[in-house]
């Protein structure tokens, strides 16, 4: 949309009649019509600038969107200081890309139908069983999401977004709403597929998205979608291995994705955090969570949930859970072998709010949902590894690691060092000050419910977006692509 320019229109010089102070009124009547004459061409003229200023003309091509169930899109203008980052276009991509793969939620997993896990637009089924456990009031705030949602989320989120635009010429970044973790995970688990069928929604959305004029600007640069899966689960680098090769398809090459996971290794991979379950309605849910938290009683040093991998030799797990059970009365252990933890349960959140921290070793990759579900909780994350967060959500997480967090090497619990003696070596007001860093990032590391956002109060979707429009910007400097 863009504003007519406003443009100056002179009146007509009036000329002052040569009224005598005695006699004005008989002067006066001899210029009478002319002068009502004069004032009406005037005011008319004035009117007509007025409504200049005010009348808008719409430019560039129809972007209608082809998705159910869309509350209405505020468009915001260039000239609006909450947008100086940029807006954002979202490509309408045919519906095989994303919501009909949704539609036929059935067919996502070979064990049984994902229809529940993805309902209420990607948060899942409200948590029920959290009476006593949460404050009342936050009840409808918590579901059970899927770590595997953000997909979903981001894009709700988006065609709702306050700097979103329908006129892809004046958009700084192009998001592509293909749902490439869904797409790929029907054909992860059976040996009924080839590498060909995992492959298949990636090339078929890379050559549409190249087939659009606005891909042509600038080769992808400003392009970005989000994969709601790891990393490593689109970088197969033979038909033998496990997952797709969509970040390896020579189109894939300049587009910016956001994931769980990133390779710390790969500039177009951003990590994002995992979904948890608390999403707020209102800044006011976010902070009467936190008070909460806050003010919770905490009676155990350390926690740690989590299952052994029996079939791993020397399993890290394995080790965290010996030393967990022979700190008595130190450390409450949450065994979630088989399903028992599937997207959260009372019993981990329980754990984190009664700790002063938890225990994060990596999960099936270098990260695990687990990071932002102990944190939420207001529970300090103990790392072992570089690369479970500090790699991976710098957007998202303080600066100084120390300041929320506390590292110990993994191969110093190889060689026997005790996690209880690390954790007690910090006082009372050391181990407050963590918390509070926590407590104070609890906005940046949740996804709010309403698809417009918080109102005033940024939240992961917020953060990460803005963080790609900023991205885009320093690409455009000199030199800087290749």
């Amino acid at each position: 949309m863009f504003t007519i320019s406003d443009t100056t229109i002179t009146p007509h010089k009036l000329q002052k009649p040569d009224l005598h102070r005695k006699n004005s009124f008989t002067s006066l009547k001899h210029h009478l019509p002319r002068t009502w004459l004069i004032f009406f061409v005037f005011f008319l003229q004035i009117l007509l600038l007025l409504l200049a200023r005010s009348f808008q003309i719409p430019t560039g091509i129809s972007t209608r969107q082809n998705l159910p169930e869309s509350p209405p899109i505020t468009t915001v203008h260039g000239g609006d200081t909450k947008c100086s980052a940029g807006k954002i276009f979202v490509y309408d991509l045919p519906k095989y890309f994303n919501t009909e793969l949704l539609e036929n939620c059935h067919e996502l997993n070979p064990w049984g139908s994902r229809c529940d896990t993805y309902s209420n637009n990607g948060l899942g089924p409200i948590a029920t069983n959290l009476a006593g456990v949460i404050p009342n009031s936050l009840a409808g705030a918590w579901f059970w999401t899927d770590q595997f949602a953000s997909e979903i989320i981001y894009h709700n989120r988006m065609l709702n977004y306050k700097c979103r635009t329908l006129d892809p010429e004046s958009a700084t970044a192009y998001y592509i709403p293909f749902y490439a973790g869904l797409a790929v995970g029907k054909y992860l688990w059976s040996e009924n597929y080839t590498a060909d069928d995992r492959d298949r929604h990636c090339h078929m959305m890379l050559k549409w998205v190249h087939d659009q004029p606005y891909w042509q600007k600038s080769d992808g640069w400003d392009h970005f979608v989000t994969m709601g899966r790891i990393t490593w689960d689109f970088r197969r680098s033979n038909n033998q291995s496990w997952g797709s090769k969509c970040i390896y398809l020579p189109g894939m090459r300049n587009i910016t994705r956001l994931l769980i996971e990133r390779n710390s290794w790969d500039y177009f991979d951003v990590g994002v955090p995992y979904p948890t379950g608390f999403h707020p309605n209102s800044p006011s849910d976010v902070a009467t969570w936190q008070e909460f938290v806050r003010a919770r009683a905490r009676t155990t040093l350390f926690c740690f949930a989590g299952a052994t991998r029996g079939l791993i030799r020397n399993d890290f797990r394995g080790l965290l859970l010996d030393q967990c059970y022979k700190s008595s009365g130190s450390c409450r252990v949450v065994d979630c072998g088989g399903s028992k933890c599937s997207n959260g349960s009372s019993l981990i959140l329980e754990s984190f709010l009664g700790s002063d921290f938890c225990l994060q070793p990596r999960g099936d990759s270098f990260t695990r949902r687990s990071i932002f579900d102990c944190m939420i909780a207001g529970s300090i994350p103990v790392f072992f590894w570089n690369r479970t967060a500090y790699s991976q959500y710098e957007w998202f997480l303080p600066g100084q690691p120390e300041s929320y967090s506390v590292f110990i090497d993994k191969n110093e619990i190889l060689n026997g060092k005790s996690i209880k003696g690390v954790l007690e070596k910090f006082n009372e007001e050391e181990v407050r000050n963590m918390r509070e860093k926590v407590i104070e990032y609890i906005p940046r590391i949740v996804y709010a419910k309403p698809h417009e956002g918080l109102e005033g109060m940024k939240d992961a979707f917020d953060v990460a977006v803005e963080g790609v429009l900023n991205r885009i910007k320093d690409q455009e400097q000199e030199g800087f692509k290749w």
